[in-house]
């Protein structure tokens, strides 16, 4: 079956976590763990005879993400009431803004580069207010029930649309962590916070018509949607069955697409300007103010860390997805100078240890002049690079200090030629075939000193060992082994 042009765009949800709250009233944003149902006010349950106010540091966090992804900001907007009857809405309507004939955005256009190169347009950018949350029970299959909680009600959200030029499940997850990561330096947004961002996705392939995809809330995620429906679109397709314009529900357990409605269309959701919140005129001395508080953006440090301190593209890369891990790499790097080096262990072995803990960067106990003293430790040749892996294990766990993991596990290097020597006589006598096997290929000599390392445990010198282990082939003739 030959493979069809995808096309995909992304509708992009993004509370604004930086508030304290919510984007019309003034019940708190930290609603996480709370009793269902008890962040809640007259205001934000759109109870008869109440005012929204708008909340002048959201407008400010959206022109910051608006000017941060190239748009076009616009002078003269307003807010809309998007109608619908749905239990996640109390007022049975959203205050949002339209992008139809008439309608006036907070920003249109800009752009995102990706990683791979690949630039991605911004359709729109517009502020409006987040739904309540549904707790499914049962099976979507069976009609479950649902029991809403409206605690995040009206927490103020950012929504970016994207035009559709993502061609493959794999730009869509680097679109998000490359948005993720402008979020996060801009201030506005903490991606550690569970439900802060999520994702409906638009895809069509060749020959079939949009198919809407809700209900995506991580990257991961995202890519397994996309590919599944790539996958159930191009079977139908294949069999001459037309695809149904419509909305689907992403079954993370089950891992499918299930339908839940047929597209809405704009004139189903009757917009119209909010009556009870007058327009927004932004002025030229507000948006300049704006402008001159914008923060260093990735694509920014990126260039610092690769020119000024001589880090490679692709560790820049991986450190500027992460705004948390960009800044631990600059603490670190007051108190060790090689930021190569410094860039190669935290994009590498650091981060893998944190995922073999299941932790975050946010979680680690160790100190950025802990990092700089095991780095010291390689350097001195205190410490083999097997051994290192064990401490910063041990670091990153407890916070301990490398100097007594080292003491306390015996990490330190074994340098000793004449310890070494027998070391290597006795992985001689016991692999005598792989010792003939060196003789002519160089990887029996990598197996040779690679038991040598696991006899110490990974704390042998691997250069000396490999130079005695030369030493030794050097004086053996060939077929007289043993």
């Amino acid at each position: 079956m030959a493979v069809k042009t995808v096309k995909i765009g992304l509708e992009v949800h993004c509370q604004l976590t930086s508030l304290k709250s919510k984007l019309f009233c003034s019940c708190p944003t930290d609603y996480r763990g709370k009793p269902p149902n008890t962040n809640i006010c007259p205001v934000c349950m759109g109870e008869p005879g109440t005012l929204p106010v708008l909340n002048k540091e959201a407008l400010r966090s959206a022109i910051m993400i608006a000017l941060a992804l190239h748009s076009d900001i616009s002078r003269f907007t307003y807010f809309t009431r998007k109608n619908y009857f749905y239990p996640d809405m109390a007022k049975n309507f959203q205050i949002s803004q339209y992008d139809g004939v008439g309608g006036a955005p907070l920003a249109k256009g800009g752009y995102v580069v990706l990683n791979n190169g690949k630039t991605v347009r911004i359709r729109r950018i517009q502020l409006e207010e987040d739904p309540a949350r549904l707790i499914y029970e049962g099976s979507i299959d069976t009609a479950p029930s649902a029991l809403v909680d409206y605690n995040r009600h009206g927490i103020a959200l950012v929504e970016i649309v994207t035009e559709p030029d993502m061609s493959s499940p794999e730009e869509a997850r680097l679109f998000l962590q490359k948005l993720r990561s402008i979020l996060e330096h801009l201030g506005v947004f903490d991606g550690e916070l569970e439900g802060a961002m999520r994702c409906d996705a638009n895809i069509s392939l060749e020959g079939g018509v949009r198919v809407e995809i809700k209900n995506i809330s991580s990257y991961k995620e995202v890519e397994r949607a996309l590919m599944f429906e790539i996958t159930r679109q191009s079977n139908l397709l294949s069999r001459g069955i037309k695809i149904a314009r419509e909305t689907r529900f992403w079954d993370e357990r089950r891992r499918i697409t299930v339908s839940l409605r047929t597209k809405e269309t704009e004139e189903d959701y009757r917009y119209f300007p909010e009556p009870d919140l007058p327009p927004i005129v932004l002025t030229d001395e507000f948006l300049d103010d704006v402008k001159r508080k914008l923060p260093m953006l990735p694509d920014e440090r990126r260039r610092v860390f690769v020119e000024k301190y001589g880090v490679s593209e692709q560790n820049a890369d991986v450190l500027v997805s992460d705004k948390a891990l960009a800044d631990f790499f600059e603490k670190c790097l007051k108190h060790y100078d090689k930021a190569q080096e410094l860039s190669s262990l935290l994009v590498g072995d650091f981060l893998a240890q944190l995922h073999s803990l299941n932790m975050s960067i946010r979680d680690v106990k160790v100190s950025p002049s802990q990092i700089a003293k095991l780095l010291k430790l390689l350097d001195d040749k205190v410490l083999t690079g097997l051994s290192a892996k064990t401490v910063l294990r041990e670091m990153i766990a407890t916070g301990e200090d490398p100097e007594s993991i080292i003491q306390k596990k015996e990490l330190h290097r074994i340098s000793s030629r004449d310890m070494l020597t027998e070391l290597v006589d006795q992985v001689f006598t016991m692999n005598p075939k792989a010792v003939e096997d060196a003789l002519v290929n160089e990887k029996a000599i990598h197996f040779l000193v690679g038991q040598v390392m696991r006899m110490t445990r990974g704390k042998a010198d691997p250069t000396l060992v490999r130079e005695i282990v030369e030493e030794k082939l050097g004086k053996i003739e060939p077929n007289r082994v043993g």
